[in-house]
């Protein structure tokens, strides 16, 4: 995997502006912050997003794969306001959960769910390198 940066664009912080990679591609569909059992243990928007992480690291080992084979992750939030003030809070649990991978990300507030107490939606893209 190669993380593209632009020559003279400012880094990126948290996440990378592209990534190159070849492999075998994994979707991760939007996992929510519920638990295995498809329950919610939590309405606070940082917990949701650390049960959504490990849902996705979950279906990432399924395939063999981990944080360092992400290539993309698109999240859809419901309040971007809680998200910007509470961004040190959120930088610790992703690191907890995906330690220091950031693929390119892209973020985006929607006005609700499909599951309506969820407060984030996380798919993701990975690729598992060729043998």
């Amino acid at each position: 995997m190669q993380l593209l940066q632009p020559p003279g664009w400012a880094a990126a912080k948290g996440y990378a502006n592209g990534v190159a990679a070849r492999g075998t591609l994994i979707f991760v569909g939007g996992q929510i912050g519920w638990n295995a059992a498809q329950q919610f243990e939590s309405d606070d928007f940082i917990e949701q997003t650390r049960q959504a992480l490990d849902n996705v690291h979950a279906v990432l080992a399924c395939a063999g794969a981990g944080p360092q084979h992400m290539v993309r992750m698109t999240w859809y939030i419901v309040d971007r306001v809680e998200y910007n003030a509470r961004l040190r809070e959120l930088g610790e649990a992703y690191r907890a959960v995906m330690g220091k991978c950031f693929p390119a990300m892209t973020c985006v507030e929607v006005s609700a769910l499909v599951e309506a107490r969820a407060r984030v939606e996380i798919e993701v893209t990975a690729v598992l390198p060729d043998a």
